[in-house]
């Protein structure tokens, strides 16, 4: 069995652009069928974000025995790997996504009347999930733990 590394930013880029390729692709097919984008969803990424944000910094202090705070239970800490993992994938997943659809609204936003408000909408949703990427990537490395003299005994 493989051990779990920390999350490449190579396969978060490539998963995000080829998502972004796709959803171009489908967005420039039926744009026309779509219904309008909705901003929910950029606004819940942005929640989850900063909710993952505030978890990373709380377990950044507490693995560092920072005082005042309580120890980190280990069983946690590996749940809330695995969440930053999962997080940082689908976050890469709808970034590409958003962007895509920001790339074809943008540039028909001249053209068709409702692309200028779905433009605005698909690029705060890239901003959202690059924020939730980052927040996942954040959580992740603060989940590690300190070097310390002991690791060097045989």
């Amino acid at each position: 069995m493989k051990p779990v590394g920390p999350t490449r930013i190579r396969d978060l880029a490539t998963t995000a652009l080829l998502t972004g390729v796709l959803s171009y692709l489908l967005v420039r097919a039926y744009y026309g069928d779509l219904p309008a984008l909705p901003w929910t969803s950029s606004a819940a990424l942005g929640c989850l974000a900063v909710a993952e944000g505030v978890v990373a910094r709380t377990t950044r202090l507490r693995i560092a025995r920072h005082p005042g705070t309580r120890p980190a239970d280990p069983l946690v800490v590996a749940r809330l790997v695995a969440l930053a993992k999962a997080s940082s994938m689908v976050g890469a997943l709808l970034a590409g996504a958003w962007m895509g659809a920001f790339c074809y609204t943008y540039l028909a936003r001249d053209r068709l009347v409702a692309a200028g408000r779905d433009a605005v909408i698909s690029g705060l949703g890239v901003l959202a999930a690059a924020l939730l990427v980052a927040a996942a990537l954040w959580l992740e490395q603060s989940c590690r733990t300190p070097a310390s003299s002991d690791d060097d005994l045989p």
